[in-house]
C-alpha cells in the first residue's frame, strides 16, 4: 500500500525544467558590465570565461588587469580573458559546488548558479553558507 501511494505522489512531482546544458553559452553579466562565456570540459564540469567587457581599458588604453589577485604573479594578466566560473556540476535544477571569482575585489566565493528561464540565470556568490551572500542576475547574449 505504501508503496502504491509513493509511486502515485511521485507522478505529480515535476522533472527538472533544464539540463545540465541548457547553461552552456554567452551571459551578460549584472549591468552587463561583462560577456561570460560558459562551457564544460570532458568530465561535464562548467567553467565560465569572460570573453566581452564594457571597458576592457584603462584610460591610458592599456587593457584592465586582475589587480586585486591576492596572487601577486597574477596580478598582470589581463581580465578580458579571465576564468571566472570553476567547477560547477548540474545537480537536477541547479548548479553547484563551483566557485566565483571577482576581479573587482580579488575574492573567490562558493557559487550555485539557478535558471530562471532560457535567458536568465541567477548566480549566487556566498561565503560559508547561501544565506550570506549576494544573488545577480545574468542575461543570456541572444543575438
Amino acid at each position: 500500500m505504501i508503496a502504491v501511494l509513493t509511486l502515485m505522489m511521485s507522478a505529480f512531482i515535476p522533472a527538472p525544467a533544464w539540463k545540465g546544458d541548457d547553461i552552456l553559452g554567452n551571459w551578460y553579466t549584472d549591468q552587463s558590465k561583462a560577456l561570460v562565456n560558459i562551457y564544460k570540459n570532458k568530465s561535464d564540469i562548467y567553467f565560465g570565461r569572460i570573453t566581452w567587457q564594457k571597458n576592457p581599458n584603462e584610460p591610458d588604453g592599456s587593457p584592465k588587469l586582475d589587480k586585486e589577485n591576492p596572487d601577486q604573479k597574477l596580478r598582470k594578466n589581463p581580465i578580458l580573458g579571465l576564468l571566472i566560473l570553476k567547477g560547477f556540476k548540474y545537480e537536477g535544477d541547479r548548479w553547484t559546488d563551483g566557485t566565483i571569482y571577482d576581479p573587482d575585489n580579488g575574492k573567490t566565493y562558493k557559487c550555485t548558479i539557478t535558471m530562471e528561464n532560457r535567458n536568465t540565470l541567477f548566480v549566487r556568490g556566498y561565503v560559508g553558507i547561501s544565506a550570506i551572500g549576494r544573488t545577480t542576475t545574468w542575461n543570456r547574449k541572444t543575438n
